[in-house]
């Protein structure tokens, strides 16, 4: 669609969480389903989707076209707890594995079961404290 990435990057913060839930509830999906890594990557998504409507509702400018967790935080103005500034620094460095994998029994060996139940979990409450900072 022309111009369709330049207008979603203009969406305002209400559009941007409610895609955010969206995409943690396709990890979810992902999860039960056992496709691991994907969910690991959707978990980043809807990371990624809720700091981009966080910076727009701060910066009250469209975000910036960047993955980068810690950057959208930061140019959000909001500094994180130590706790969900780590995990979103480990988000960014996995969101790579997945976007890209390479090796698939990497993947596999690296996103089992229990991490991607942790992962998922602590997104969601990453959403809950990014909702907090509106």
């Amino acid at each position: 669609m022309p111009g369709g990435d330049a207008q979603a990057m203009t969406q305002s913060p209400q559009q941007w969480l409610e895609q955010a839930d969206y995409d943690l509830a396709t990890a979810e999906v992902l999860l039960r389903e056992e496709r691991y890594f994907y969910a690991v990557f959707m978990c980043h998504l809807a990371l990624e989707k809720a700091l981009k409507g966080l910076y727009r509702a701060r910066a009250a400018s469209p975000p910036p076209r960047t993955h980068n967790l810690v950057f959208l935080l930061n140019g959000a103005g909001v500094q994180a707890d130590g706790v969900t500034a780590k995990f979103l620094v480990l988000q960014s460095e996995a969101q790579i594995a997945a976007r890209y994998p390479e090796d698939l029994d990497t993947l596999r060996e690296r996103f089992p079961r229990h991490v991607v139940e942790d992962i998922v979990a602590k997104t969601t409450e990453a959403l809950r404290w990014i909702r907090r900072q509106f």
